[in-house]
């Protein structure tokens, strides 16, 4: 079969590899559609970053792997000692191969598992005619989800688990630093919790509008004003009252905590490549603001699908492009690296 793989910094093959087997506990599926993620990319541009290059001992696999975890697809082999899917089923999926016996696991914390492994990173991924992963990663789609949607579900769930962390409150004032991926995502997740007014943060003209047009109530671009200045008289002089950082830059983390108001929230959901400049951690002590991280989810991909399946959410404006698998580096990867401003979600065909 097809697959795109990683070799390397800025080496990425569409070549023939092994058609892979359902092992005990596992599924094999036909992918349909898969997302460009933002992680992905930067493999691609700066890796590795998260990708395996000495074999993980939760999957056993390392570089040269094929990427993709943003995807939808349908089952074609179940392995020994499955029972809650059969062949057919239209499914999607979250990324962790967790242990299921560390502490973390065992207090349902499986992002912080301290043996896990994540598909596309760990372990070969959906950017392939096929792929098998652990049944328990697997969620099955409704026939009210389509498979573009069911793709989007993996960053959804990131966005959603973030808003639990934060325990927002209905009518509270959200800012978000970044409309990426991630931060639109996080946007319609807030929206759907009850904000009454979210102002985003971004300096993509592009993405800003996109933001607007998903729900946010205004946008503010921190190169040309001072964003937390504007937050601040739309508040009152007080700030959000709760804040999200989904860039991951150095300098985005202490902008959310600055754009957030004296006890208010603020949520570290971006990954940032390096260590923040120097911060005064005393505007956190004499502020009271609550920081707090968020990685991954916890099973929130059952809770986006229920939200695809009802109209809660709509996230098809992330969608700025759709390509057959073939051409995912020249027309996927590298749009997204050269064009940020006119792209966000590029979709792989199978």
């Amino acid at each position: 079969m097809k697959a795109l793989r990683w070799h390397g910094r800025g080496d990425l093959r569409y070549e023939d590899v092994a058609e892979p087997s359902a092992a005990p506990g596992m599924l094999k599926v036909k992918v349909h559609v898969t997302g460009i993620c933002g992680s992905d990319v930067k493999e691609y541009t700066s890796g590795p970053v998260y990708i395996a290059i000495q074999p993980n001992p939760r999957s056993g696999r390392c570089a040269p792997l094929t990427l993709g975890h943003e995807f939808s697809g349908e089952v074609v082999e179940v392995g020994e000692g499955v029972s809650d899917f059969k062949v057919g089923d239209r499914v999607t999926a979250d990324t962790l191969w967790r242990c299921g016996k560390c502490f973390y696991c065992l207090h349902n914390m499986p992002q912080l598992c301290l043996n896990k492994a994540d598909t596309g990173f760990h372990a070969d991924g959906s950017m392939a005619e096929y792929m098998i992963a652990p049944d328990f990663t697997f969620y099955k789609l409704p026939d009210s989800v389509s498979d573009e949607l069911g793709a989007l579900s993996e960053p959804l769930a990131v966005g959603l688990h973030a808003v639990k962390k934060s325990k927002l409150q209905l009518g509270d004032t959200v800012a978000i630093v970044g409309a990426g991926t991630i931060g639109v995502s996080t946007m319609l997740s807030v929206k759907a919790a009850g904000a009454s007014r979210i102002f985003v943060l971004e300096i993509s003209r592009g993405r800003g509008e996109r933001a607007l047009k998903m729900g946010a109530t205004a946008v503010f671009n921190p190169k040309e004003i001072d964003a937390v200045e504007q937050v601040k008289k739309l508040t009152g002089g007080l700030g959000a009252d709760v804040t999200f950082d989904c860039v991951g830059t150095p300098v985005s983390g202490p902008l959310a905590i600055e754009l957030a108001r004296g006890g208010g929230t603020v949520v570290i959901v971006g990954m940032s490549p390096g260590p923040s400049p120097d911060f005064n951690f005393v505007r956190i002590w004499m502020t009271e603001k609550h920081v707090v991280g968020s990685i991954g989810y916890v099973r929130d991909t059952a809770a986006v699908i229920e939200l695809l399946a009802s109209g809660a959410i709509d996230p098809s404006g992330l969608i700025t492009d759709r390509i057959p698998l073939e051409d995912a580096v020249e027309k996927g990867f590298k749009k997204l690296v050269n064009n940020p401003d006119k792209h966000l979600k590029i979709l792989l065909q199978h």
